[in-house]
């Protein structure tokens, strides 16, 4: 008689991880991965042709003024849906065109959150109109992701962004202001809030297009008073992201030399960043804002704001550049 040898645990667990793998229900189905992108695609196609056959029926529909301007854009509108859904029905299986999708979602979603703060249209069909996308929006995150968990090509890539500067004020000050994160806001625009929940989390509130914002919770990982902050996300964030600041002694005592280095994930990968730099949200202008601003609050203990330039209202002045 002979006895079979006994599994190790590892073999064991592992055979038994894999046989729930397979038949876990929350894994993507195939058939739904096939169907959603085609509702999808024909939703686009179907969008599109309406707003290419029918702009001003459109325009008043969603409460935006009848106008020259508002017929070219949903003429503009709806040949990117037509693109869209075109490619999502020719290539079902891959979610770079259902990201498109995404990307347009957020474009639209800014252009009512414009639409929303002017004087002009329907304010009520524009909120319908916005809520409506919003919704969209959701589906068509869900349906991106699903697809490309089950390609293994889900496009959500780490960004990363290191900037310094020199701020004449000491390091121990320069990190004492930073260091209190309910500051913060002063000079990052982005930023609604910051509140500080104990010596190492806070809760942080940040604007979102179309007028909306996100929060998430950021907990430090390492303090070194005077020199370093290191931090990160916590677990579910909308934007998961971590980071360090430094404060070195800048040489001549010339003040601090301010060292930033931050990771971020984009909502949407790689698209994310590409539809945030159309609407002047690309990550390394904002800390480069951020930076000129915290400069001036720690060195005259304001932002001095100018509005003589290309710039849309009033911004941080840059310093002039130095005599050649």
């Amino acid at each position: 008689m002979t006895t079979a040898a006994p599994q190790s645990p590892t073999h064991t667990t592992g055979r038994r991880f894999r046989t729930a793998e397979r038949r876990s229900p929350s894994r993507p189905d195939t058939a739904d991965n096939e169907n959603w992108p085609r509702t999808l695609g024909w939703f686009s196609i179907g969008l599109g042709l309406a707003q290419i056959a029918a702009p001003r029926t459109m325009a008043r529909l969603i409460g935006v003024p009848d106008d020259r301007a508002s017929r070219n854009t949903m003429l503009a509108l709806g040949l990117r849906e037509m693109t869209s859904g075109i490619g999502i029905l020719s290539q079902p299986q891959s979610s770079t065109w259902l990201w498109s999708r995404v990307g347009g979602d957020l474009m639209d979603l800014a252009l009512l959150g414009r639409a929303l703060k002017t004087e002009e249209g329907d304010r009520g069909r524009l909120a319908a109109a916005a809520a409506a996308v919003a919704g969209v929006t959701l589906l068509d995150v869900v349906a991106s992701r699903r697809v490309a968990d089950a390609s293994g090509a889900r496009p959500r890539e780490s960004q990363p962004v290191t900037r310094s500067l020199t701020i004449n004020r000491p390091p121990d000050e320069v990190y004492a202001f930073w260091r209190n994160f309910e500051n913060l806001p002063r000079f990052m625009e982005h930023l609604e809030s910051v509140r500080v929940l104990d010596d190492r989390r806070s809760r942080w509130t940040a604007k979102a297009p179309a007028g909306r914002t996100v929060e998430w919770d950021a907990e430090i990982t390492d303090d070194e008073p005077g020199a370093r902050i290191a931090w990160r996300s916590t677990e579910g964030a909308d934007v998961p992201n971590a980071g360090q600041v430094r404060f070195l002694p800048a040489p001549g005592g010339r003040g601090t030399e301010l060292h930033v280095e931050m990771r971020y994930d984009p909502p949407v990968g790689k698209l994310g960043t590409v539809v945030a730099k159309l609407f002047g949200e690309e990550p390394a202008l904002q800390v480069d804002g951020d930076l000129r601003r915290f400069k001036q609050v720690m060195e005259t203990g304001e932002v001095v704001r100018s509005d003589a330039s290309i710039h849309h209202g009033p911004h941080p002045a840059r310093p002039s550049a130095p005599a050649m």
